[in-house]
């Protein structure tokens, strides 16, 4: 299988699996923190659109939205989404072509450092980078009146935030195995994700019952829908529906990743 480096972790220690886990995270952070313009707008893009946003609708309020809930508190949601989207499924898609084209996934390969650690250290990094970003669109939102959720809605949020970076990974990783070279990379990401955040409402409710039930079963707006529960909402318990579709598309992600992920850069 093509996934599967040649150094399996299977038979190892925990502590050294551990270990080499850490290292991967750390070089991961140091990599990302190391090119300041990319982290820069990374963090920043998204304030600017929450902070743009709440200046044109903050006027808005909750008779005048989306069923019972005002435009800012739908924003700080919506745009929470799509920056867990910008770091978990595109950079990534973007990165791991970049880095097969250049030879660095195929020197990964040859060295002790699994398949299962690489990934997972991937994983984690665009964990931690996407709970900075909705820490920082929650405090925008906080300075145009938002109000922080619930106590009984932290679990929630934070189970949607890592459930939602958990499938966009797995979602990046996939349509990485399919991009051909690093310069199409950006235009091949962009065709699928979008068309699919318009539809699913980021940007603006979508009233049509159609769109809605089609984009009810793809990712995206699930996402947004769980976020915007456990933003504006009191109510405890977990969206449940929305995890589960979360969870396939992850799984679907995983296998074709798993099955079409490539190392080597492709002979053109």
């Amino acid at each position: 299988m093509s996934f599967a480096a040649p150094h399996a972790a299977a038979g190892r220690a925990p502590s050294r699996v551990l270990g080499l886990l850490g290292h991967q995270i750390r070089y991961e952070q140091l990599s990302f923190w190391r090119n300041p313009q990319s982290a820069f707008f990374t963090f920043v893009f998204p304030v600017v659109v929450m902070a743009v946003f709440g200046g044109l609708f903050g006027g808005i309020g909750k008779s005048g939205f989306y069923y019972g809930r005002s435009a800012l508190q739908y924003y700080v949601s919506t745009i929470a989404a799509v920056s867990v989207l910008g770091s978990c499924y595109s950079q990534l898609a973007i990165v791991l072509a970049m880095r097969r084209q250049n030879g660095i996934l195929k020197r990964v390969r040859a060295t002790p450092l699994s398949a299962s650690v690489y990934f997972v250290g991937l994983l984690a990094h665009c964990v931690v980078v996407s709970v900075v970003d909705v820490l920082l669109i929650t405090v925008v939102g906080g300075l145009y009146g938002v109000s922080l959720p619930a106590v009984s809605q932290w679990a929630a949020l934070a189970v949607s935030v890592v459930l939602g970076a958990a499938a966009f990974c797995a979602l990046g990783v996939a349509v990485a195995s399919l991009i051909r070279n690093a310069e199409a990379a950006p235009s091949v990401v962009q065709l699928v994700l979008f068309p699919l955040v318009f539809i699913s409402g980021t940007y603006m409710p979508i009233h049509s019952a159609l769109l809605n039930g089609i984009a009810g079963a793809l990712p995206v707006k699930p996402f947004n829908d769980a976020l915007l529960r456990a933003f504006t909402t009191d109510q405890a318990g977990l969206p449940w529906r929305e995890f589960g579709v979360l969870l396939l598309w992850g799984v679907a992600g995983a296998a074709v990743a798993v099955r079409r992920f490539r190392w080597d850069p492709r002979a053109e």
